[in-house]
């Protein structure tokens, strides 16, 4: 009798371990089950949160069933216990594990800003104040006040940043993107003025990316930007004004309201190319690549003059009297659908009038 009671003991004892086997087996498998999501949800993780107490907010969301289940994952795997801290997006059909992998991994939830070639400085100062999920914290501050802070005291700002799409996380300022793209720009600038054609008119690195600058404004049609750096850089080489409408639209400021008037190309400003010799002193823009290296490899055709012909490109012209037509045939009986830029969308500034 004493054996079949102690045998009868040991069955229950093994069927209650296998059940809380299957219990347990049954609640970790849980843990590779969808969540359904209407939208993408944010989930935020700070400094220092340990898995237990993340696993109580994702079941206070909804977004676990019961958050024993991960904590028991956590001390089961103690590497999946090691979550970072961090914004994290959840989306739509993602399992428990799958959010606990996600954090563990640390791919934090990024978002964008965009710099777009041809923008002035102003323009980038806008786009950053637009920004959601950035933190800010020179929108008080002055053009001087940046340039100090990324390490370029008492420097003109134009043109010193790369126009280029730059991911940051919500624990980053528009300061850390500024130095990014300050950075950027001088190691682009560095790397391209490092393999420049031999006998340009520039005597250093900022004088090039001044000339890009104008480029830059002058076309966004990709195959011109060597034939119209070739054009700027022949006519400095010759003693010539550049004579180009971007800088005076840049030198007029506010006042500029999309036309250039007569008397705007009479007035001197340091900018204005009909009235000073050389390049301006400062870029107009921000500069691609592109750009910066057509301003440093530009064609050697034998061009001195350009004009929009309204459909995106120019027409280049050797002589003062082959400009004289173009402009007659482009400029004074323009097109109905007559347009500067390449493109629809207007990635560049171009102007109507060109060099001469």
């Amino acid at each position: 009798m004493l054996k079949k009671l102690l045998l009868a003991c040991i069955c229950v004892a093994v069927l209650a371990s296998a059940g809380t086997g299957l219990w347990v087996w049954q609640g970790l498998q849980g843990l590779d089950e969808p969540v359904a999501l209407d939208e993408p949800v944010l989930f935020n993780v700070p400094q220092g949160a340990t898995l237990t107490a993340v696993a109580q907010r994702l079941q206070s969301q909804g977004l676990v069933q019961q958050s024993f289940w991960l904590r028991l994952y956590g001390r089961l795997y103690p590497e999946q216990a090691l979550i970072k801290a961090g914004d994290y997006e959840f989306l739509d059909g993602m399992s428990p594990k799958a959010m606990v992998n996600l954090m563990v991994s640390g791919d934090i939830k990024h978002w964008y800003v965009q710099f777009i070639e041809g923008w002035t400085f102003q323009d980038m100062r806008e786009a950053l104040r637009r920004v959601d999920r950035m933190q800010q914290v020179t929108g008080e501050w002055t053009d001087e006040q940046i340039m100090s802070a990324v390490g370029a005291e008492g420097e003109h700002p134009e043109g010193r940043f790369f126009p280029d799409t730059y991911a940051f996380t919500s624990t980053e300022t528009d300061l850390d993107i500024l130095k990014r793209a300050f950075g950027k720009m001088e190691v682009v600038l560095a790397e391209e003025w490092e393999a420049r054609e031999e006998g340009l008119p520039y005597d250093n690195p900022y004088e090039a990316l001044i000339m890009a600058s104008i480029v830059e404004r002058e076309t966004g049609a990709p195959g011109e930007r060597d034939q119209v750096a070739g054009v700027f850089v022949r006519r400095l080489q010759k003693g010539m004004r550049l004579q180009t409408d971007p800088t005076v639209i840049y030198g007029m400021g506010d006042s500029y309201k999309g036309r250039i008037g007569r008397k705007d190309l009479r007035t001197h400003t340091p900018y204005n190319t009909y009235r000073i010799d050389g390049l301006p002193p400062t870029p107009i823009a921000l500069p691609g690549r592109d750009s910066i290296h057509a301003a440093l490899h530009p064609d050697d055709g034998d061009a001195l003059y350009f004009v929009a012909r309204g459909d995106g490109s120019h027409k280049f012209s050797r002589t003062l009297a082959e400009h004289q037509k173009a402009v007659r045939e482009f400029q004074l009986n323009r097109r109905q659908d007559y347009r500067s830029s390449p493109a629809p969308e207007d990635t560049s500034s171009g102007n109507d009038g060109g060099a001469g």
